[in-house]
């Protein structure tokens, strides 16, 4: 009776034991370690009890080992390669209405939107600078000169975007109105659903948000505008998820 022979079945006794993540660590020690945790028995043990009903029709040409590390492992957190889209390539044209009366249009391009708001104005609330200023994605432009707007009207926008890869148009936000405005936060907020094209049919229910950035103006219930902030929260959290985002809209 050798040492190794010994040592091999205690290993025999152990490994049945363990878990799945474990006994795949296991077979990083050592030769023998690796080629008797490889017993396709001691994993088809493991699977049975994570999917009972693999064992009742063996799934054909794979292994249960092969089984447990590709399915066993979590798939939310798969990094995206590179966007074929850039900033760059992208502008924004963005358009706000009091009532009937246009109060602010400009086309501006997506790498301005991506510099955020380098000279905040004098007197701005903390709560607002501490947004601005904080260091999670966003996609804000700096509004000079600032427009006023009376809170008690209807304000709506609109935020079309060209590509100028394809020389193509989508639509982001069309004639939504800001229904929400959070006055402790000092932003009034308006919403739509993307629009995506056919060859993403699954993808729906993601909504670009566009919100003012405003100021408390001497007037009751008018503020000052000195900024514009779009984001999909719903679905984007980076600059690279965001151009994958918009690369799958309905391009025209």
């Amino acid at each position: 009776m050798t040492r190794d022979w010994l040592y091999g079945e205690v290993l025999k006794a152990v490994f049945p034991l363990l878990d799945g993540k474990d006994l795949a660590s296991c077979m990083l020690v050592c030769r023998q370690w690796r080629d008797i945790a490889r017993d396709e028995y001691l994993w088809k043990c493991i699977c049975a009890k994570r999917w009972p009903s693999i064992c009742k029709r063996p799934p054909p040409a794979i292994s249960y080992y092969k089984l447990f590390v590709t399915f066993s492992r979590s798939q939310f957190n798969q990094s995206l390669p590179p966007a074929r889209l850039s900033f760059d390539d992208l502008e924004f044209y963005i358009d706000v209405w009091l009532e009937q009366t246009l109060v602010f249009s400009e086309a501006v391009s997506g790498a301005a939107l991506t510099t955020g708001i380098k000279n905040p104005p004098a007197g701005i609330p903390s709560i607002l600078k501490a947004h601005v200023d904080g260091a999670d994605y966003k996609m804000i432009m700096q509004v000079d000169p600032r427009f006023t707007l009376s809170l008690g009207q209807r304000i709506s926008v609109s935020v079309l975007l060209a590509r100028k890869d394809t020389n193509e148009m989508a639509c982001i936000v069309n004639q939504s109105a800001f229904e929400y405005v959070d006055a402790n936060a000092f932003q009034a907020l308006a919403y739509d659903y993307l629009r995506f094209s056919a060859g993403h049919p699954f993808i729906s229910g993601v909504r670009a948000w566009v919100s003012l950035l405003f100021m408390a103006n001497n007037y009751n219930n008018v503020v000052d505008v000195f900024g514009i902030e779009i984001d999909f929260c719903d679905a984007a959290n980076s600059e690279n998820e965001v151009l994958w985002l918009l690369d799958m809209l309905d391009w025209k």
